[in-house]
């Protein structure tokens, strides 16, 4: 797969690219990059075919879009060229209760905060970065439909949304022939795999796109750690890594992981971000980068494909733990109702009551 090899968003006609450059780090030296280092990065993403940029109004206090809309002003025509997500919801007035959140004065004012910063017309993406438990979803939806038809934005997604909400959002904006949800992003890698169970099924059902985030899990699946050097120098997120490698089967993935980068002469990442790329109904995946050199590391993942014996493996070591009703229906439902039979490839045995 090449970095130009576009695929549509959800149900809409927008096309995106396999790997989305997310701008978290943009414009914070101290776990991220500077300026000139941030358009750098921007620069080499484009030119190798990359067409998806993602941020939000509060990626370093407002800098991260401020960076963005530098370096689309200083290249006349480039902006209608580029597929610019951002997101809203993050309060950037302490102290202001409408600051933030999802509600309509709130969306409105923080729409026009973000095209101020980006030096752009339109949003081609607008994501709610998460639930907002104080706004009826109604009001944010018909605030996004107003949005989309004056023009200030094209798409609407969700981020970090409970399934419960997220289904109801675009069932409502279905019906009521508001601008629809296409997308959600949602954080996921072989160490955090819990929306394969609610959220892969919505995505499914209502066809909507998928973009993960945190790929590497905050740098843990980067091959850095180990079991021998589990807090590695020169690390700027190390407590959000250790977070994600506590309580976790992290190391055991590693393992996994190292013998499949050794098999395919890459490195553990690559994989990482592969297998990734290769889970349905993923469409697009948000990689960072501190530096050119740690993009085009993330940018060789597309010339990976893991072969079947090696998605077992990591399907077997990183299997997650879904919670109910998954182990029921999987256990239970099956043969329950296909007694003995095989329906679309899913085998069964005849069910049997435990007594």
């Amino acid at each position: 797969m090449e970095l130009d090899d576009y695929r549509t968003l959800g149900r809409s006609g927008l096309r995106v690219s396999p790997l989305t450059l997310g701008t978290m780090t943009f414009g914070d030296p101290g776990w991220g990059s500077g300026a000139d280092v941030s358009k750098d990065v921007i620069a080499r993403f484009l030119d190798a075919g990359g067409n998806t940029i993602d941020t939000a109004n509060g990626y370093s206090e407002g800098a991260s879009e401020r960076i963005i809309g530098e370096y689309l002003a200083a290249r006349p025509g480039l902006r209608d060229r580029v597929v610019l997500a951002t997101k809203y919801a993050r309060n950037m007035h302490p102290g202001d209760p409408n600051g933030g959140g999802a509600s309509r004065k709130a969306i409105f004012q923080q729409v026009d905060a973000s095209l101020s910063r980006l030096g752009v017309d339109y949003i081609d993406l607008y994501w709610q970065h998460c639930l907002d438990r104080h706004t009826p979803l109604e009001e944010s939806l018909a605030a996004l439909d107003d949005l989309v038809r004056a023009g200030k934005i094209r798409y609407a997604g969700l981020s970090n949304t409970p399934a419960w909400a997220a289904s109801r959002m675009a069932t409502i904006a279905e019906l009521r022939a508001w601008a629809p949800i296409v997308a959600l992003q949602v954080e996921y890698s072989l160490v955090r795999r819990t929306v394969e169970g609610e959220l892969f099924g919505l995505a499914r059902e209502l066809g909507l796109g998928v973009l993960p985030y945190s790929p590497l899990a905050s740098g843990v699946l980067s091959g850095k750690y180990t079991r021998e050097n589990p807090t590695p120098a020169g690390s700027g997120r190390g407590p959000l890594a250790q977070a994600q490698l506590d309580g976790t089967h992290a190391f055991e993935v590693l393992d996994v992981l190292r013998d499949l980068a050794h098999r395919l002469d890459t490195t553990v990442a690559a994989v990482a971000l592969a297998w990734v790329r290769q889970q349905a109904p993923v469409t697009s995946t948000l990689i960072g980068a501190r530096s050119v050199a740690q993009l085009e590391a993330n940018l060789e993942s597309l010339r990976v494909t893991i072969p079947e014996d090696g998605l077992r493996k990591l399907d077997d070591v990183a299997a997650p733990d879904l919670g109910y009703p998954f182990p029921w229906l999987a256990t239970i439902a099956v043969p329950l109702q296909q007694g003995g039979t095989r329906i679309n490839g899913v085998g069964s045995a005849g069910y049997r009551r435990a007594v």
